[in-house]
């Protein structure tokens, strides 16, 4: 009898560690990065802040999806640029980025929570994302919505979409600091489809006609260069065939709702023979 308690002590132990399930629910804080046309080198420039929340459910061991909600800040400035036309160029902008997210995730190592060797896992992950964007820009003290000033000679009620979808994929690090509380610091990149994060994509529209539909100040938006002749129409303002992408990098805390695993076989056998000799005593 003790034999066969051990061995189906085992096989639930082992069905249930392989079909592990269980919903984790938590937030994040941490950092967004911008790149494109006002930023088109792969260093760290204006950071900004982001945070989050979501949820995350756990298939198994190793397979995993995500759904989040996050906000994040990023901006750019020529001024920062290395390249002579882009500090000339001197254009600049900030947009507040507002992301729904939702992806798959595969743990390198099989993890399950509240074990005591396998509490930890690398994993990558991939998906998509739905956002909305509004770059703004500062003009004499005062913040105007880059897009209502069709800043590259849109028409009126023809101007860019504020909202758009990115590809996501990264990789990230987990791991338990309590029975029910895990720890996550993530990267995730988002390729958008949209080259106008940054307000900036195509030439510089005609500034006379631009004049005279949407005004002075939407003529001071779009070319603010620092030379003469860099605005002239139809030369290039931005390098349209190259979208935009952000970047979060968070740290997160997350509460783990699923089962926890089974305790340790050598430990409940122990229990199992002390009891069995109990009885034979």
């Amino acid at each position: 009898m003790m034999k066969l308690g051990v061995l189906v002590l085992v096989f639930l132990c082992s069905h249930h560690l392989s079909g592990q399930k269980g919903l984790e629910l938590g937030g994040w804080f941490g950092t967004s990065q911008y790149f494109g046309d006002l930023h088109s080198d792969l260093t760290i420039k204006d950071p900004g802040l982001m945070f989050g929340v979501g949820g995350r459910y756990n298939f198994d061991e190793r397979i995993s999806t995500k759904i989040s909600l996050n906000y994040g800040k990023v901006s750019g400035t020529d001024a920062n640029s290395t390249n002579t036309f882009e500090r000339e160029r001197n254009l600049s902008f900030a947009s507040d980025i507002y992301d729904l997210t939702l992806q798959a995730e595969f743990n390198f190592l099989p993890y399950f929570h509240g074990s005591r060797e396998d509490f930890y896992t690398p994993y990558l992950f991939g998906g998509f994302s739905l956002f909305s964007f509004s770059p703004t820009a500062e003009l004499d003290g005062v913040t105007y919505n880059l897009r209502d000033f069709g800043t590259e000679g849109q028409a009126i009620r023809g101007e860019y979409s504020k909202f758009s979808r990115a590809i996501t994929y990264g990789i990230g690090m987990k791991w338990d600091i309590s029975l029910d509380w895990s720890m996550n610091v993530e990267l995730g990149v988002h390729n958008t489809q949209t080259d106008y994060l940054d307000d900036v994509s195509g030439v510089y529209p005609d500034l006379d006609i631009l004049r005279q539909t949407r005004g002075d100040i939407a003529v001071a938006l779009s070319d603010r260069s620092l030379s003469p002749g860099i605005g002239e129409p139809g030369r290039q303002r931005g390098n349209s065939q190259d979208n935009d992408t952000y970047v979060f990098l968070k740290v997160g805390f997350l509460r783990f709702f699923g089962t926890l695993p089974c305790p340790d076989v050598s430990n409940q056998r122990q229990i199992i023979r002390k009891r069995a000799n109990t009885l034979e005593w």
